[in-house]
């Protein structure tokens, strides 16, 4: 038993132009660091799949997964939006994102690992059941997640978001299913600028201050997250993994530190071991700080070990 690390080349050469904060050289620092630490080493290397056209179309609209793959570009970038597009790798790094996660969720279902980390790009959380946005092409939490819903016949499911921005994508795909619990913390307001009021019974959302630092962000953690975990009692926990609230990213002002990683790593742990076997998928979301994101990824992956 050990922890998985899940990736594929394919996801550093999605690019989508000069200075875009959403680069190659993101997925790269985290390689690095990972390698300059020696944690590489200890743990279970395996390539992403791609996911199949059913296995996104069970998680978006048929014909939004049609469009992907029709925009997919030969050559230059295709733009979906003002923030996300695509160049000639992006669809394959897209796929490879999403089928981390669903290779994640098979392996610790099938008991051949404790946990895994998918370090993959594009990221996910902000893909709606119908629309790309916010860098997001695929929602790969809410891909494996379903996954786990059908093919494994689970019937709760937490997705645990600490991405400095909310998860307003795995939101809008969950809002009405009570089989998905979705615990969110996020700078508010912020972008998307959704998420502070729009919670219900199995959507719990933790709207936080700019320069909320280190002692807030674990007390609105420990109130909101936990008590609603312990009654919901997940089967398997999923995370989307952003480290963009660290005190040195450049595009957000939470003002966390590896510290902070640590601590929300392990009390997620500790409820999984409770209730879900131990069993956790984590995702890479957010960080641009490259120096911080590749020591935080690292901090967060040593916690699940």
């Amino acid at each position: 038993m050990s922890t998985a690390f899940i990736t594929h080349p394919s996801c550093l050469k999605h690019e989508m132009g000069a200075h875009h904060p959403e680069c190659p050289e993101r997925l790269q620092a985290v390689y690095d660091e990972f390698n300059r630490s020696g944690v590489l080493s200890k743990l279970q290397s395996v390539e992403a799949p791609l996911a199949t056209r059913e296995q996104l179309a069970a998680t978006h609209a048929p014909e939004y997964v049609d469009a992907i793959f029709a925009a997919a570009p030969k050559q230059d970038y295709a733009y979906l939006d003002p923030d996300t597009s695509m160049n000639p790798h992006t669809l394959e790094a897209a796929r490879r994102a999403a089928g981390a996660v669903t290779k994640g969720v098979d392996m610790v279902m099938a008991g051949e690992i404790n946990n895994a980390f998918c370090a993959v790009r594009p990221c996910g959380h902000h893909a709606t059941y119908d629309r790309p946005m916010g860098f997001c092409i695929f929602n790969n939490v809410a891909v494996g997640a379903v996954h786990a819903l059908t093919t494994h016949q689970l019937s709760r499911v937490a997705i645990l978001d600490f991405d400095v921005h909310h998860g307003n994508g795995t939101e809008d795909i969950f809002h009405d299913d009570e089989r998905v619990m979705l615990c969110s913390s996020f700078q508010h307001p912020y972008y998307p600028g959704t998420g502070a009021d729009s919670g219900n019974r199995h959507i719990i959302p933790t709207p936080l201050p700019a320069r909320t630092g280190s002692a807030k962000f674990r007390s609105a953690i420990e109130a909101t997250w936990f008590p609603a975990l312990e009654e919901f009692q997940p089967e398997l926990v999923i995370i989307s993994a952003g480290f963009d609230a660290h005190a040195d990213d450049p595009l957000a002002y939470l003002e966390l530190h590896e510290d902070d990683y640590v601590w929300i790593t392990s009390r997620i742990r500790e409820i999984a071991d409770v209730y879900a076997g131990g069993r956790i998928v984590s995702a890479l979301e957010g960080g641009y700080n490259l120096g911080a994101l590749g020591r935080s990824a690292v901090a967060h992956v040593q916690a699940l070990m």
